[in-house]
């Protein structure tokens, strides 16, 4: 079983927050002692970070479930609850994170890029946070908030130097086995290489540049034939391409047709990859059955030919196409989702009231108590409820629910049922 995983699912779910305290003062000497009660904790939250030390989503494929631990419930004179501890995970640098219908809500592009993932419910208000001066006795508090839960799907798009893209066999895996330490499955047959292979190389005066092996394409690898969108994903982010023909293929295919169809391909997946810096090798000069591609570097990994003109090439034009990028392209980025108002849901005669402020104003432990029903009344006007329900056609009678409470809509907001 391959150690490179480039694709999975993750499971997140953040803490929940943790209850308020309902509790008044009670100590000798002290009459009618106010309320006490403490705030819950809130949970943590799951935030995913790119880290150039993780090298796949490997560590997903057997366990992609992330749990944030949960905050504690508040207790009486005045103690909080403690916080949840925030999970943070690490994932590739280049990691692509979609929803469960495929739209992309962060690109980990850079090291350091943080994605808020989940976030943590925030804990429940105790009794003495409702103390006002028509409220002198609050007999309620707030319960902790869930935590956020989504199934996410990561997809991971390689970030290297130079990309090396060519047919299956060509000897792309003999080459990055010569001017790197990395050691890809060798072998005569098409289709060696299944997964990208990265390989890092040294050049003059300590320069280092990251070459990818990708997997062979073939002809309609831009529709998806041979895993073709697999593959091709890895070249999307590579600074240059070294494109390798074969002197001799296996189906006699000439360098100049090689070419041609791998040039296609690369522009029907995506248009601007050809805009990239490339450099054209005929490879495997050891072997040749056909004279190299005028105005391509021969090379023989085998023999050593022309490996240090490779080598040389592409330093120069990894150089130069690092000093092209925005000066701003490594800056780390803190994605955090756009918080969301109010909205209602009409789903017959009943009317759905969606939005965490809302849902919030009813998490009250005791919704049997009059001045807690009072209390939510009061808020879920400030918030502009009410006027939301009556612009989405709410006629008295109808059902309106908020998080878990449902009560019956009427014009005096007076009457409601669990």
């Amino acid at each position: 079983m391959s150690n490179f995983v480039d694709e999975c699912g993750l499971n997140v779910k953040a803490g929940d927050g943790g209850a308020g305290c309902v509790s008044f003062r009670r100590e000798a000497h002290v009459d009618r002692g106010g309320p006490d009660g403490g705030d819950g904790g809130n949970g943590g939250d799951i935030w995913l970070v790119a880290d150039h030390n993780v090298a796949s989503l490997l560590a997903f494929r057997d366990y992609p479930h992330r749990k944030a631990e949960s905050g504690k419930h508040g207790s009486g004179k005045r103690r909080h609850g403690a916080n949840g501890n925030s999970e943070l995970i690490n994932v590739p640098v280049g990691t692509l994170v979609k929803d469960s219908v495929g739209n992309v809500l962060a690109d980990l592009s850079s090291t350091g890029t943080k994605w808020l993932a989940a976030s943590g419910g925030r804990g429940g208000k105790g009794n003495s946070r409702f103390l006002s001066n028509k409220r002198r006795a609050p007999s309620f508090a707030e319960q902790g908030e869930h935590g956020e839960e989504q199934w996410l799907n990561l997809e991971l798009k390689l970030l290297a130097d130079v990309a090396l893209v060519g047919f299956p066999n060509v000897g792309k895996s003999t080459l990055i086995s010569r001017i790197s330490a990395a050691k890809p499955k060798i072998a005569d047959y098409p289709f060696t290489t299944l997964v990208p292979n990265l390989g890092v190389v040294k050049g003059s005066e300590g320069f280092e540049m990251v070459i990818a092996d990708i997997p062979g394409l073939i002809e309609g690898a831009a529709d998806g034939k041979g895993l073709g969108h697999q593959f091709l994903r890895h070249v999307e982010r590579a600074r240059v391409l070294a494109i390798l023909l074969d002197l001799s293929p296996y189906d006699g295919r000439e360098v100049d047709s090689q070419l041609e169809i791998l040039l296609d391909e690369l522009k029907n997946y995506k248009p601007e990859l050809l805009e990239r810096p490339r450099l054209v090798i005929s490879s495997k000069a050891d072997v040749a059955t056909q004279n190299a591609l005028e105005g391509s570097l021969t090379i023989s990994s085998i023999t050593g030919e022309g490996i240090q003109d490779i080598k040389y090439k592409l330093e120069g034009l990894v150089k130069e196409a690092r000093k092209a990028e925005d000066i701003n392209s490594n800056e780390i980025v803190i994605h955090r989702p756009a918080p969301k108002g109010i909205y209602v849901l009409n789903e017959g005669n009943v009317f759905t009231v969606k939005g965490r402020q809302a849902e919030r104003a009813v998490s009250l432990n005791d919704l049997t108590n009059i001045e807690a029903l009072e209390y939510i009344q009061f808020t879920l006007e400030k918030l502009g409820v009410n006027k939301a329900l009556r612009k989405a056609g709410i006629k008295e009678g109808d059902f309106v629910q908020i998080g878990d409470l449902q009560f019956e809509y009427m014009d005096d907001d007076e009457h409601w049922i669990d």
